[in-house]
């Protein structure tokens, strides 16, 4: 067969114009919905996104050339900005305009370690793949193969066509799949633990959880549990502001951590400063720790300022060993050479922040600040980092800081045995206002939102109010940024959480105006996506779960295992056709299965439904009749759950039949929902230290802000009454002995 001839033709009418354009830019013309509902994407919204994405849509005529723009663009390049490959086959797709079809193309592949290796092969001798006439010039498309011992990694590529056309590309080589744990004992499964690390409470904290807590949380789990594993929340910096600014889910950077998760005493400068102390041992100071530590909540921004503040005592003992050049200080240069820009920008930002509230107290977000600081590139910007770079050097070495004390929180994990460490999480959104939008703002579409059509979890649609990111503006940049989130979220842990991973596949825009019924999918160069996501995940040993939960087709699955990449589940949405909870046995192995997530209710509080009433306490049922109804699906769904139970042959023969008759958890029925998640052949199993203790709160109410404590909630038990309080103690015996059942236990 020939290969195909690709050639412009204009459309008949307005409306297929706007379809090609829609295409073209990956907006996707329908999605089924979790009921298996088609929805068609109305023109109204076709238009909106594409003029979100800078495509002129006016008209037909300005359509068309915005199509042939690209067509035109798209073949004139000799390569792609960048060319994601796997291991089989590795062919590089060249374009060669059809007079030059009998020349030699001369390569030039420098790698990522310096060393370049060249030569050449006759473009007669390569297939055919496509032919193309943009705007009456033959173009030929030649598939180039490449040597098979190259090296994975990120390299650079030229090729030349003779003195005059040469193309240089991106050259990501990825592997097919995934890193896979050695977990062989017992068939492969294993748990761990889930907690929030700010919820983390002890006798020591200035009021939040930090990585002192988590060591000791590892040392508890190593002696008296063994798990595998300890998840986490995303650990990235926030503002620390209530209500609107505590979500780890929405954060100011993808790339950096929140501070208030250091333990400022154990800092070497703290220890050497007099000044800070001084300051620490006032009683106005060690009053203030301890109404932090006693708080029923989390008071986010007193912890920062109490943080920022002694960190700021500290830090001139710092720069006096910069100053003598100590290995410290070298250890410090290192860290900011190795970040480069992305830490130089970010310390910026956070630098300019603190100083012009300092001047505007009532100026919060960057979009706010004085013009000539809303771009990173200004002038102005120079001469403030320039002017200022003892208060940006500071936010480096806080940065370091953090960056050391996670370091040793995973490294303390695999002393103490945890096969996998520390699982961390990846955020999908990043804030508007932030630090990363402020930095790199032509990587995010303006004029849309991300969020999620209508479902049963959400019927009226979710608006997570964050902008998309631009997938041609990534792709141009050889996903450059793409890459260092994924490896500033692994970094220091052995499982990375990949939350929304069809986030690689596509996502939900909503355009301005509209609301979340109103919205499209628009595709994402997947394929690219997960090579890179496999090759990071390779490189750093790190097992990866996509979160694939809510709208997710099935071919979006099969890529996702294909590449070796864990599943989410999640008993609340594991039914079959007919609405009944499916058994252990049919969930997936190569899986993830956790009790609940942040936004779910937990075990207890699914039981008494406590979710549905902090959504009525909220005001976020609407007055027609969905609270009853929502109860009335609950009954239905724990009677389900109960039957389920009781088939299983995990409930005693005494226990109640009929979930009215079982009203709150008690400790048979705890036993046996823990016990239907261990069953299941799910290779990880994360319990959510919420379901381990039995609580009725969840950590995040979805839709809420001021009207409920958002990531505010601390554990029910300090660290200190984990090995004395008699529920603790019941509870660990009762996860301990699933563990052992099931052969997800190791040795301790």
């Amino acid at each position: 067969m020939p290969p195909p001839l690709i050639r412009f033709e204009p459309a008949p009418t307005f409306e297929q114009a706007l379809d090609r354009a829609a295409r073209l830019w990956g907006i996707e013309p329908e999605y089924r919905d979790t009921w298996d509902q088609p929805h068609v994407t109305p023109p109204e919204v076709q238009r909106a996104i594409l003029k979100a994405l800078g495509v002129p849509c006016g008209s037909q005529e300005e359509l068309e050339g915005a199509c042939e723009e690209r067509l035109w663009s798209e073949w004139d390049r000799v390569l792609p900005p960048v060319v994601v490959l796997g291991e089989d086959p590795r062919q590089l797709a060249v374009n060669v305009p059809w007079e030059m079809t009998g020349l030699e193309a001369s390569l030039e592949l420098r790698f990522e370690d310096g060393e370049v290796r060249s030569w050449e092969v006759p473009l007669e001798s390569l297939e055919t793949s496509a032919w193309a006439e943009p705007r009456g010039r033959t173009m030929v498309r030649k598939q180039l193969p490449l040597p098979p011992d190259l090296p994975l990694g990120y390299h650079d590529l030229t090729v030349a066509l003779g003195p005059a056309r040469r193309g240089h590309t991106r050259l990501i080589l990825c592997p097919e799949r995934a890193f896979t744990p050695g977990l062989a004992r017992d068939g492969g499964r294993t748990a761990g633990l889930a907690v929030a690390l700010y919820g983390l409470r002890s006798e020591r904290n200035w009021g939040c959880g930090d990585f002192t807590d988590l060591e000791r949380l590892i040392d508890w789990l190593a002696e008296e549990v063994g798990i595998s594993f300890v998840g986490l929340n995303p650990l990235d910096d926030i503002p620390n502001r209530r209500p609107f600014n505590l979500s780890p889910y929405l954060p100011a950077t993808a790339f950096y951590k929140n501070p208030i998760y250091l333990d400022v005493e154990r800092l070497e400068e703290f220890r050497a400063s007099r000044r800070a102390r001084a300051w620490l041992a006032r009683p106005e100071v060690q009053s203030e720790i301890q109404a932090l530590r006693s708080a029923e909540l989390i008071e986010y921004e007193r912890v920062h300022a109490l943080k920022l503040h002694a960190l700021m005592l500290a830090f001139p003992v710092f720069l006096r060993a910069l100053w003598k050049d100590s290995p410290r200080a070298a250890a410090f240069r290192e860290f900011v050479a190795r970040e480069g820009e992305l830490l130089g920008r970010y310390a910026t930002y956070c630098a300019l922040d603190e100083w012009i509230r300092a001047r505007h107290p009532g100026v919060w977000v960057w979009p706010d600040w004085p013009e000539e600081y809303r771009e990173p590139d200004s002038e102005a910007v120079r001469r403030f980092a320039k002017r200022h770079w003892r208060a940006v050097m500071f936010y480096q070495w806080v940065q370091w800081q953090v960056d050391l004390q996670l370091a040793a929180a995973q490294q303390h994990s695999r002393d103490r045995g945890l096969a996998i460490g520390l699982y961390h999480d990846l955020a999908l959104a990043t804030d508007r206002c932030g630090g990363d939008f402020w930095a790199y703002r032509s990587f995010y579409v303006t004029g849309c939102r991300v969020g999620a059509p209508p479902d049963g979890f959400a019927p009226k649609g979710q608006d997570w109010s964050f902008p998309p990111p631009d997938a041609g503006r990534h792709r141009q940049d050889g996903y450059r940024l793409l890459v260092e989130s994924i490896r500033h979220n692994c970094r220091h842990g052995g499982a990375l959480r990949i939350d929304h991973v069809m986030r690689f596949f596509r996502l939900y825009w909503i355009p301005e105006g509209l609301d979340p019924t109103q919205g499209a999918y628009v595709r994402d160069h997947w394929e690219d996506l997960l090579g890179i996501l496999a090759l990071e995940s390779v490189r750093n040993e790190l097992v990866i779960i996509g979160e694939d939960l809510g709208t997710v087709t099935p071919e979006m699955r099969a890529a996702l295992e294909k590449r070796g990449i864990m599943g989410y589940q999640v008993p609340y949405f594991e039914k079959d056709s007919a609405g009944e909870f499916r058994r252990p046995e049919d969930y997936r192995t190569a899986a993830m299965v956790a009790s609940s997530t942040h936004d779910l209710a937990t075990l207890a509080g699914f039981w008494v439904a406590r979710d549905i009433e902090a959504r009525r306490a909220a005001g976020l049922l609407p007055e027609d009749g969905s609270y009853q109804r929502q109860l009335a699906e609950r009954a239905a769904d724990k009677q389900r759950l109960l039957n389920l139970l009781f088939r299983l042959g995990l409930l005693p023969d005494w226990f109640p039949r009929w979930a009215e008759q079982a009203p709150d958890l008690s400790g048979e029925l705890h036993n046996a929902l823990v016990g239907l998640v261990a069953m299941t052949p799910c290779r990880l199993l994360a319990l959510n230290q919420e379901d381990l203790f039995k609580e009725t709160e969840q950590q995040n109410l979805p839709a809420s802000t001021w009207q409920y404590p958002n990531w505010q909630r601390k554990m029910r038990f300090s660290l200190e009454e984990l090995g004395t309080a008699p529920l603790a103690r019941d509870c660990v015996r009762m996860f301990r002995a699933w563990l052992e059942r099931t052969g997800r236990r190791l040795p301790v």
